[in-house]
């Protein structure tokens, strides 16, 4: 049950479209970018069909789907023919494959492989782009959806519209019919179960948050064999979604009120092919073939036993990847494109390469190692050549012998010598006993100068390090990315961030989350890659769908750094303040004290003795002023002594008297 994933053209844009054929895998389909349509034998990867449509640059291929094997094939295009032979038709019925082509216009081709042309065409059911279409188990009855927001029930031999209703409020991406043929399974985001009898709404699911690219019914039974079976309830499907790395299993219950998924099951990116083995029984596993956009594809296996709450991991990854050259010894990853389960459910096709010319390989199932990596020289396998049943050019060969005449002078010839092997031209270089040459020999007779030629340190340049960091994040090599991350030149980041694939910016994202959270000195870093991503990257950032909860670690701890920063901001200026004002007492204090003592004094004479002068006159006038002092108080003692005498009579006695009586 090989499933094609079909989508919105996001999803096309991003994955080539492919199909296996329903009997035993014998044809592979793949329509590429230029739209034409290859059909390839798997048995031994040749080209067995190319189809150009006549409006292929115009309406482009949006999704394929094989015919289921059994009834009637469509009416030809040409009108009524003779009628065939019963061995002849018997013939045509076990190789009759038809593949029913949706464009990009709303028409719907018919082609078939057997007679390598157009069979038919279905038009006036779409008016946009065709998103998904479904064959029934009957080949008269087609089931498409479209951007229209419509699912229309097509009748294959007549080429007309059988039924048509609105299948969402938005566009319809997915379909998936029932095993009994009577339910619809149909997705836009949200998922319903349609009656196709009575074309009304069985049963509502949650969906998912993107666009729905795949659904596949995994069980034909119900687990539960003891309650009746109506042919739909017990069953689970299985759906996938654009930009979603979880697939999600839902159950079909008789409760209404039960919407939600019962499992789901984790890959590395987005799924881009997805197959399965369907269980018939209670113990039987589903096995689970998911391709991702990465190149890897994932394998699983799990028993349908009900609700599992986490997602659950894949038993092996299988990657393929080309052999070292000769001077390099780092392998380059081939992306797988599709893979599907043999008849046996113990062997795997794997289709990878290139969609030109893919190249198909059957390898055994070896679920026991959790990683597998196989090594193919798709060098050699990829050799461009034309298929002789494709075309009518033949290629001359030419022998060693052979002269051929060439343009210019007449009679002139040479020969042309056929491309000798690389062994061969190694081995007429080089004599017996003669030592190689080294390199750097070798560019001083080319006069190179080898400095300029050498890298300073032996660094890496900056497509390795877009390598590097690439394989580092697939890898989760903690010793490469702390070896590109922790750049701190401008250019070798921004050059690094251009040259990285876009698939691998939301893992960078998350890897510098965490860095930031473990290591905050890192975070200076850290920045300088976040302001490259969001410059070089935000045209594709703003186109994911599932961009907040991708981003919401980083908003988180982004908000919260700026929170602190008003506090940081205020206790840095308090503390510059008090280092400031320390270091100044500091300054004051080394300071050494000023002698403000004068080393020289200067006297002038002629000041000295002006001076002396006025001194002497100033001393004169003292000591003159003093005695005409003296003098006064005397005459006043005399006066005051006379008075007295001359109240107490003593003034008329003489002075001998005065002596006698005494």
């Amino acid at each position: 049950m090989a499933a094609a994933a079909c989508g919105g053209e996001a999803a096309v844009a991003a994955r080539a479209l492919c199909a296996f054929s329903p009997r035993d895998r014998r044809f592979f389909a793949i329509s590429g970018s230029d739209g034409r349509l290859r059909v390839w034998e798997t048995t031994n990867s040749r080209l067995q069909q190319e189809y150009v449509p006549s409006a292929h640059l115009s309406a482009a291929c949006t999704c394929l789907a094989w015919a289921p094997p059994g009834g009637r094939p469509p009416p030809s295009k040409d009108g009524p023919q003779r009628k065939k032979r019963k061995s002849e038709v018997t013939e045509v019925d076990k190789q009759l494959d038809i593949l029913a082509i949706g464009t990009a216009v709303g028409s719907i081709l018919l082609y078939s492989t057997v007679k390598g042309e157009l069979q038919s065409k279905l038009d006036g059911g779409h008016d946009s782009r065709v998103n998904c279409v479904r064959w029934h188990q009957d080949n008269c009855c087609l089931y498409s959806c479209s951007e229209d927001k419509h699912i229309v029930e097509w009748n294959a031999q007549t080429c007309k519209v059988k039924c048509k209703w609105k299948g969402d409020n938005s566009s319809v991406t997915s379909l998936c019919i029932s095993p009994d043929g009577k339910m619809l399974l149909s997705a836009g985001r949200t998922i319903k179960l349609w009656d196709l009898e009575t074309k009304e709404v069985y049963k509502h699911f949650t969906g998912h948050a993107t666009s729905v690219s795949s659904l596949m019914f995994t069980t034909v039974k119900p687990m539960n064999e003891n309650k009746p079976f109506d042919g739909i309830t017990g069953l689970y499907f299985l759906s996938g979604a654009i930009h979603d790395r979880l697939l999600s299993v839902w159950q079909i219950r008789s409760d209404r009120k039960e919407k939600n998924a019962v499992m789901s099951f984790t890959v590395t990116d987005e799924p881009t092919f997805i197959d399965l083995t369907v269980s018939e029984v209670k113990e039987e596993p589903v096995k689970l073939a998911v391709v991702c956009r990465d190149g890897q594809l994932h394998l699983f296996e799990h028993i349908l036993n009900g609700y599992c709450k986490k997602p659950l991991t894949s038993n092996c990854t299988i990657q393929i990847a080309t052999p070292g050259d000769d001077g390099d010894s780092t392998p380059n990853p081939v992306p797988i494109l599709a893979a599907a389960f043999c008849t046996d459910k113990q062997s795997l096709l794997l289709v990878y390469g290139n969609t030109l010319q893919p190249i198909i390989e059957k390898v055994s199932l070896n679920t026991t190692e959790s990683h597998i990596c196989l090594i193919r020289d798709v060098q050699k396998v990829l050799s461009l050549k034309t298929d002789v049943a494709v075309t009518k050019v033949k290629t001359p060969v030419v022998n060693l012998d052979t002269k051929v005449l060439v343009p210019g002078i007449p009679g002139h010839s040479t020969a042309v010598k056929t491309p000798s092997s690389g062994k061969e031209k190694k081995k007429n270089k080089r004599k017996p006993g003669e030592t190689e040459e080294s390199i750097e020999e070798r560019l001083e007779a080319l006069d190179i100068d080898v400095s300029k030629v050498k890298t300073p340190g032996g660094l890496p340049q900056t497509d390795s390090f877009a390598v590097l960091l690439v394989q580092g994040l697939e890898s989760n090599d903690a010793e490469i990315l702390n070896r590109v991350l922790n750049t701190r030149k401008e250019n070798v980041i921004k050059n690094t961030v251009a040259r990285m694939p876009i698939h691998a910016v939301i893992p960078l994202l998350h890897e510098l989350t965490k860095r930031l959270q473990g290591n905050p000195y890192s975070a200076s870093l850290m920045v300088r890659w976040l302001k490259s991503v969001f410059t070089l990257h935000a045209s594709y950032l703003s186109t994911l769908p599932d961009l907040i909860p991708q981003l919401g670690m980083l908003y988180q701890l982004m908000e919260s750094r700026v929170k602190t920063l008003q506090k940081l901001s205020r206790l840095h200026g308090r503390l510059f303040i008090l280092v400031t004002q320390v270091a100044a007492s500091e300054a004051v204090q080394d300071v050494t004290e000023v002698n403000q003592t004068a080393k020289l004094v200067y006297e002038d004479e002629s000041s000295e003795e002006e001076g002396s002068d006025d001194e002497m006159i100033a001393d004169k006038d003292s000591d003159e002023n003093w005695d005409e002092d003296e003098e006064k108080e005397e005459q006043s003692d005399e006066q005051d002594m006379t008075v007295e005498k001359e109240i107490n009579g003593d003034s008329d006695l003489e002075p001998e008297n005065e002596s006698e009586e005494e």
